[in-house]
């Protein structure tokens, strides 16, 4: 059969398509702009007396949908239910009310996960080619492998893809044909856009500790937010920057247009950024539109810490929440409290570890402001209880707050303690020394000794 035969048998309504989901099913989505629109959940939402036990699972949620909302949510409670494995400002009111179930991940073995969770998988892609061939535009991830394996293992039963023509297309190992897809539902919507942040004075200075971390040469991943963008602002007079990332740099279409970004140094894709998610503006993506300098790849590849630690030189930078005085990490939420994800931290943190030159640095602002006006240190004697933690201990490097920097990687206990206070909130690191002469240091007290030993 033709492919545009078979393509125009298997387009069909969002009722049809949706019409496949059946009680008892998972249904997973694609990431970010991979998800499907608001249109194809309400279209599954709208059968919600007539199905149970549904689980709808996605992440990085980028289009405001009934699916977040906790109090429609709650009339389908047992009928279908919303388990992201991320959260985000959308999903943080209904994730934190309970509703919900929180699947733990990690970025490269999300496709994997999905596979084995899925009856139904729905992804949104742009239109065939001339050959038949799908793009997966601005998110890869995990969709690939859902789809794949899942169908290999013979655990999902439909693959439903949402073709929209507004799609940019990425080159890469970011194609898939439509013999792979079961259903397809036609609509043209507009790409959700994420203007970049103007870093405040405190994220300039974090900014300028990171950069005295960076070097010409070095390869670099980085997300979104104020700090990578005061990073990126200071970035001018660097040289031959590589970029291999879980998400594309927002400004790197300047960062290549001013030399500072040129590829020449990877060890992989010489001359090209690598990465598996876009998210920004129209600029953005006008330039990863048919650019034969970026390629998408699936994130079982892009996080894999295996292959990051080919590149020397390898420079991972990541937001955390709280920084305990041994130097374990939480980047995802606060105590029983989710507010992300663990995503691709601790695999970029695991290949910069064994990178030959590189760093892993995670970047906290020294405390935040609670509601009564008190502060609340980002170092902390130990975890809240409950709380995740993203990167334990042995793979903490640089940490960095606006107050400078601490490399953890070869010291002791008390020396990272010892660090971090001095990086600390200048009027929280009375507190902090109490807790580490009491937790990390003999005081005479036998008689808690004995204790401890019985």
């Amino acid at each position: 059969m033709d492919w545009r035969e078979e393509y125009k048998r298997k387009t069909v309504s969002f009722a049809d398509a949706t019409r496949q989901v059946r009680s008892g099913d998972f249904v997973g989505v694609g990431l970010a702009i991979g998800a499907c629109s608001a249109a194809m959940y309400d279209s599954i939402l709208d059968r919600g007396q007539e199905l149970t036990n549904v689980t709808i699972s996605d992440s990085v949620t980028v289009r405001p949908s009934r699916l977040y909302d906790f109090e429609f949510m709650l009339k389908l409670d047992g009928r279908i239910n919303y388990h992201p494995c991320f959260g985000m400002p959308l999903t943080r009111k209904i994730i934190e009310s309970g509703l919900t179930d929180f699947y733990p991940e990690q970025g490269h073995d999300l496709g994997d996960r999905y596979a084995r969770w899925s009856d139904v998988y729905i992804a949104m892609v742009g239109p065939p080619n001339e050959k038949g061939f799908l793009n997966l535009g601005l998110t890869n991830f995990y969709t690939m492998e859902a789809v794949r394996l899942g169908k290999k293992l013979g655990k999902l039963r439909v693959a439903i893809a949402e073709v929209n023509d507004q799609m940019p297309v990425i080159f890469g190992n970011n194609w898939m044909h439509i013999s792979e897809f079961d259903f397809f539902v036609e609509n043209s919507t507009k790409i959700p856009i994420f203007e970049r942040t103007a870093p405040g004075e405190k994220e300039k200075i974090i900014g300028e500790h990171v950069l005295e971390l960076i070097n010409d040469g070095d390869i670099l991943q980085m997300g979104l937010g104020a700090i990578p963008e005061a990073v990126i602002a200071g970035l001018e007079g660097k040289h031959d920057l590589g970029v291999h990332s879980e998400m594309f740099p927002t400004a790197l279409p300047q960062l290549v247009e001013k030399g500072i970004v040129t590829n020449n140094t990877k060890s992989l894709h010489q001359g090209v950024s690598t990465a598996t998610v876009c998210l920004g503006d129209e600029g953005m993506y006008d330039y990863v539109h048919q650019n034969p300098t970026c390629r998408f790849d699936p994130a079982s590849y892009t996080n894999n810490p295996a292959l990051i630690a080919q590149h020397p030189n390898f420079v991972a930078m990541n937001m955390g929440l709280l920084v305990d005085l041994s130097g374990q990490i939480a980047s995802e939420g606060l105590g029983h409290r989710m507010i992300s994800g663990s995503g691709g931290q601790l695999d970029f943190m695991i290949g910069a570890y064994h990178s030959k030159g590189g760093k892993g640095i995670t970047l906290f602002y020294s405390a935040r402001q609670l509601k009564d006006g008190r502060l609340a240190s980002s170092i902390v004697p130990e975890m809240p209880l409950g709380t995740p933690i993203t990167v334990p201990r042995t793979y903490a490097h640089y940490v960095v707050t606006e107050y400078g920097v601490a490399d953890l990687r070869y010291k002791s206990r008390r020396q990272r303690a010892e660090a971090l206070i001095n990086i600390a909130h200048p009027d929280l690191r009375g507190e902090l020394r109490d807790s580490l002469k009491k937790n990390f240091y003999f005081n005479g007290d036998f008689a808690r000794l004995s204790t401890r030993a019985a």
